[in-house]
């Protein structure tokens, strides 16, 4: 059985299911239980462990949140460096994480930047292309050995969507682009969470 920690924003929230003082999402639409989202249907499908759904709704990847900086607080990387710092990955013996962001990054048009690799300042983890890069070597330095899925929404500005299939094609991650997701103002419905569910499942069924 696999330990796997999740990364995520709204799509990935489910209140009772996530951090102390993260914003949630759902329930909401026809999702009513947490056995409707994609990551509870994901795991008893492929037999994982979530030791941590670390999703907080509305956050970005950047540090550009939604009401200003959210470089100490919400952003992905920070989340992450928090878990990282504190001994979280090696106490729970964290040997997979699941990467599906970047939507809100896309929807509030943070700055792109450019893609680069190493050297990353402070000030452009303001600009989602450096951002992206900098989490996934933040990952692959924490978990060598681990598994990386990044999983790709749909709708999201093509120079996004390219940079995480690069990104992870650099830091051996496996890219999981999605399709043609039934959605409800802009999220996923029931139907929306089983087919992220299956297309996730599909490409590491195909990766093993």
């Amino acid at each position: 059985m696999k330990n796997v920690l999740i990364l995520g924003d709204s799509y990935s929230t489910f209140r009772g299911y996530i951090p102390e003082g993260y914003k949630t999402y759902y329930p909401k639409f026809d999702v009513h239980s947490v056995t409707d989202t994609w990551w509870n249907k994901l795991s008893s499908r492929l037999d994982l462990n979530v030791v941590e759904n670390n999703s907080w709704s509305g956050s970005t990847v950047s540090y550009t949140g939604r009401e200003g900086d959210c470089s100490s607080s919400s952003s992905f990387i920070y989340r992450f460096d928090c878990l990282a710092e504190r001994g979280f990955l090696t106490e729970n013996a964290v040997d997979t994480v699941l990467i599906f962001g970047a939507t809100n990054d896309s929807w509030i048009d943070v700055p792109l930047g450019e893609l680069k690799y190493g050297d990353i300042s402070h000030g452009e983890l303001f600009s989602i292309l450096p951002a992206i890069s900098a989490l996934f070597a933040r990952v692959r330095a924490a978990l060598p050995k681990g598994k990386i899925v990044c999983v790709i929404n749909t709708e999201l500005k093509p120079e996004i969507a390219e940079a995480f299939i690069e990104v992870s094609h650099r830091y051996g991650a496996l890219p999981v682009t999605l399709r043609s997701i039934d959605k409800e103002s802009g999220h996923p419905t029931a139907l929306g969470m089983s087919e992220i569910a299956e297309q996730i499942a599909e490409a590491i069924d195909g990766e093993n």
